[in-house]
């Protein structure tokens, strides 16, 4: 079965941080900006956010409008897309928002922990090992197999530095948001790695507009721009 696409989705400040380190998250995004993102949540046929977002946060990731849950059931699909984390550790709360709201979920993670993950979550979701590591190309066989054509991931940044490290990022959605967080303790869109082509690849850009306050840019990274400067 085919992989599903691979959509990454961040907004971020001019300087990079997708957060600061206050207890409260850091809001980036304006309201037509949300609006936005569940749009595309609606499109998708699953959610991916790592286990430290899960912790940091405790989304409930959801379809927040009524409208687009009722347009999703009309075409046969389910109310909420697939939801899905991936963990190396394996220490996830039972009690965590993102179990106990929307449809299905699915967990992946190393041989090591799975039982311990079965155990902890007890029925709330599908545990799936990956075998001895965290293998996202596994992860992707496996949602491939199960229908997923679409998959949106929501970070955070380790998990968006996993993604475009190895290459399996189809297209990256950047808000921008117009403020400076400063603290270099605080998280960032990605982490240091070896990127693809490293800084000789320019990506493509597909799209940018703007968005109330917000600049919205659409990059294919698999694709290059063809554009250089002697």
């Amino acid at each position: 079965m085919p992989r599903p696409y691979v959509l990454l989705g961040c907004a971020m400040s001019v300087d990079g941080y997708i957060d600061d380190t206050t207890p409260e998250r850091l809001l980036l995004s304006n309201a037509a900006d949300f609006d936005r993102v569940d749009e595309v949540r609606a499109n998708t046929d699953a959610i991916l956010i790592g286990a430290t977002t899960m912790r940091r946060d405790n989304p409930r990731l959801l379809v927040n409008s009524e409208e687009r849950r009722a347009q999703r059931v009309a075409r046969g699909l389910p109310a909420y897309p697939l939801k899905v984390t991936i963990t190396a550790s394996g220490d996830l709360s039972r009690d965590l928002k993102f179990w106990h709201h929307g449809g299905e979920k699915v967990v992946y993670c190393p041989d090591t922990v799975t039982t311990k993950v079965r155990e902890t979550l007890n029925g709330l979701a599908d545990v799936v090992s990956t075998g001895p590591t965290v293998d996202h190309g596994a992860m992707l066989d496996d949602l491939g197999g199960r229908g997923i054509r679409h998959l949106m991931v929501e970070g955070g940044g380790t998990i968006h530095t996993q993604f475009l490290t190895q290459g399996l990022a189809d297209e990256i959605h950047l808000a921008i948001a117009p403020i400076f967080v400063g603290d270099s303790a605080a998280p960032r869109f990605v982490n240091a790695g070896q990127f693809p082509g490293g800084s000789a690849h320019r990506m493509k850009v597909a799209e940018v507009r703007s968005i109330g306050d917000i600049v919205l840019i659409r990059y294919l990274p698999k694709e290059t721009s063809g554009d250089s400067t002697s």
